[in-house]
């Protein structure tokens, strides 16, 4: 059994992506194998989160190389499975010699030892007036010495072309309609650091900016209820198929999906 009573921005973008991916991950919740790259940005947020617990004059890069090897095996011992990715030592230590590049690239764009971050992982949850509650992790917040807030997010892959960037896009304009919420502060800054291709994406939010977002959070949670409602999850073929763990149950890809499983509660009916 499952309930639809909240949204993070990367479960409303799987259902923008391909709406039997949301039902797959936020109803059936079906395991997925680990993922080198997802584990590798894990790793590398983990070094970063660690790094600014230090004190700002030894926030250097050889600091972050050390903190690499205890953020390695804190995640390992919560998912041992992650180890099955390497068949080898030699593919372990391209992996160690591709995180350290994504950190050497972080020290290219700032100067953490400048930096005083307000938090940095931080867990930030809002309802909106129908029940349904919005969710997320932030990177980082930081807040300059007037008052105005940045909010920054890792990206360990390259920036994409405009035309690919409006998933991370979205996904900032949802932290900052949140810290909105709970704050009643216009986020000053919204920045996209692509650790992957050292480079910097910044957004200046609006209030009509806000009021885009939650439009756009209200027309997906209305296409997600309808899609409940009907059991109607179709499928959406794109490029991004190729990386899809539930690609061997897509009717779409001539295999047949699992049957929906009850669904107890919908906010916003």
């Amino acid at each position: 059994m499952a309930e639809l009573s909240s949204l993070s921005p990367s479960r409303a973008n799987d259902f923008r992506q391909c709406p039997l991916k949301f039902r797959f991950r936020s109803i059936d919740r079906l395991p997925e194998p680990p993922s080198l790259a997802a584990f590798k940005g894990t790793l590398v947020h983990s070094v970063l989160e660690r790094l600014f617990t230090l004190p700002a004059e030894e926030r250097t890069e050889p600091a972050a190389d050390q903190l690499l090897m205890p953020a390695w095996a804190e995640l390992i011992e919560k998912d041992p499975t992650v180890l099955e990715l390497f068949a080898h030592d030699a593919e372990k230590e391209t992996f160690f010699t591709s995180a350290r590049a994504l950190l050497q690239s972080y020290f290219a764009l700032e100067f953490p030892e400048h930096l005083e971050p307000a938090q940095t992982e931080k867990y930030v949850s809002t309802t909106l007036d129908n029940g349904l509650e919005l969710r997320g992790f932030i990177d980082r917040v930081d807040v300059a010495p007037g008052g105005e807030k940045r909010l920054v997010d890792y990206k360990t892959g390259k920036q994409p072309k405009p035309q690919y960037g409006q998933e991370a896009k979205f996904q900032m304009g949802f932290y900052a309609l949140v810290e909105y919420r709970l704050s009643g502060d216009l986020v000053h800054t919204l920045q996209l650091m692509y650790l992957g291709s050292r480079s910097v994406l910044k957004l200046h939010p609006t209030p009509a900016d806000l009021e885009r977002t939650e439009f756009e959070i209200a027309a997906i949670w209305k296409d997600i209820i309808a899609a409940a409602e009907t059991d109607r999850w179709r499928p959406r073929k794109s490029p991004l198929c190729s990386w899809c763990s539930f690609k061997p149950l897509c009717p779409a890809w001539g295999n047949t999906a699992p049957a929906t499983p009850e669904i107890t509660r919908i906010v916003g009916t």
